[in-house]
């Protein structure tokens, strides 16, 4: 019969394994800087429509201020819960970077830091009073342009080096990592007035148009592998439908830069140039703007679809504030340029779109949280592509 061993009383007890540290933040991915931008653009869009409108809106300053204020929030404690995710969960993060379904939202965070900066100048100065809102919006111009470059050409390199990209696996959101340098070519024109007459302001002036060209040129890219994909291999799948929307991004915030821009051309640009910026916003905003309601339309009957196929709830569903926000000060830059009546009322109408579906968005998440179900380890989909018959059904 064997004896049982005891270990000595004088013996150090046995170590324990140190359980993970914050253990909640180790599936928190760069996706959740797309619920600053969602907020964000909801305060940009709407202090950007009284301008233009036919007719006032009581007290949405007001309402815009207390949403860039709420951005501003969400941006810090995103950044917050950001950095306690690289720093405790490297491995999570390592993974992300080198999933080709999540890298592509590393571009989502420059377009945080862009879009709070926008609300601050224009709507924040109301609040922090007009330096402080400038020194911070300078700031958050900045780290956001360089941010956003460095997206823009490592997220790309990963895909052609690093990752496994399947053939017809092409997505809406390849182009999150490409379109910040277009947020960034809609914002550059509002720090002009702000700088030293000169080759100060003209060098910020065709640093934003060589931004707009960047993201341009890669959206173009794209775009065609996106809806390849879609034409020869049925709809994305459900969940991931929402994403169809990113397309609008580009599109809408390509026609707010070229109106920016040429709003600040008579303080940089010399003649006879100004005039040339604002005949380009009108000559290639109005066919881009064209072509964002036509992808609306497809968006939005591919999303019914999905909804009466049982479409959950998940964080592609902040695809459906952000692109659509940039339509909306795409709609009112072209309302301000052709002192057309109608594309204010587009403006108007995409602005209470943008406001429905960021509160569906937010009390979602919201709800999402609290039952912790959206911070839980991701169900993987299956990455074949869908068979053809899919369509029909």
């Amino acid at each position: 019969m064997a004896t049982a061993v005891h270990p000595s009383p004088d013996a150090p007890p046995a170590p324990v394994p140190a359980p993970a540290r914050l253990p909640s933040l180790r599936h928190l991915g760069p996706n959740w800087y797309a619920t600053v931008m969602g907020t964000a653009i909801v305060a940009n869009a709407g202090a950007a429509l009284p301008p233009v409108l036919p007719f006032g809106v009581p007290g949405l300053r007001t309402v815009c201020t207390a949403v860039w204020a709420l951005s501003a929030a969400l941006l810090a404690v995103v950044l917050t819960a950001r950095a306690g995710h690289l720093l405790h969960h490297r491995d999570q993060a390592r993974a992300h970077l080198h999933d080709p379904a999540v890298a592509p939202f590393y571009g989502c965070l420059a377009m945080a830091l862009l879009a709070v900066g926008v609300g601050t100048l224009t709507v924040g100065a109301d609040v922090i009073g007009v330096g402080p809102a400038t020194a911070a919006a300078a700031a958050l111009y900045g780290s956001g342009t360089v941010i956003g470059l460095a997206a823009s050409v490592t997220i790309p390199y990963l895909m052609v080096v690093r990752h496994e990209v399947l053939p017809g696996s092409a997505s809406p959101v390849w182009l999150l990592p490409v379109v910040p340098p277009m947020v960034s070519a809609a914002f550059g024109p509002l720090l002009i007035p702000q700088l030293p007459v000169g080759q100060w302001r003209e060098s910020l002036l065709l640093a934003s148009y060589a931004l707009f060209g960047v993201s341009l040129l890669a959206t173009l890219v794209i775009l065609p592998a996106v809806f390849a994909r879609l034409v020869h291999h049925g709809p994305l799948p459900v969940a991931l439908t929402p994403a169809l929307f990113l397309v609008l991004g580009p599109l809408g915030q390509s026609a707010t830069a070229v109106g920016k821009l040429a709003d600040a051309a008579p303080l940089a640009a010399p003649d006879p140039y100004r005039s040339g910026f604002a005949a380009f916003a009108v000559v290639y905003g109005v066919p881009v703007m064209g072509f964002a309601l036509l992808w609306l339309a497809l968006a939005g009957t591919m999303t019914v679809r999905a909804m009466r196929a049982g479409m959950p709830f998940a964080m592609t569903w902040w695809a459906f504030t952000f692109p659509v926000g940039t339509c909306v000060t795409g709609a009112v830059s072209l309302a301000a340029h052709t002192r057309l009546t109608a594309f204010a009322w587009l403006a108007a109408g995409l602005y209470v779109l943008l406001a429905a579906a960021w509160a569906v968005a937010a009390v979602r998440t919201v709800r999402g949280l609290v039952s912790g179900e959206l911070l839980a380890a991701p169900r993987r989909a299956p990455r074949a592509p869908r068979p053809a018959t899919a369509r029909t059904r």
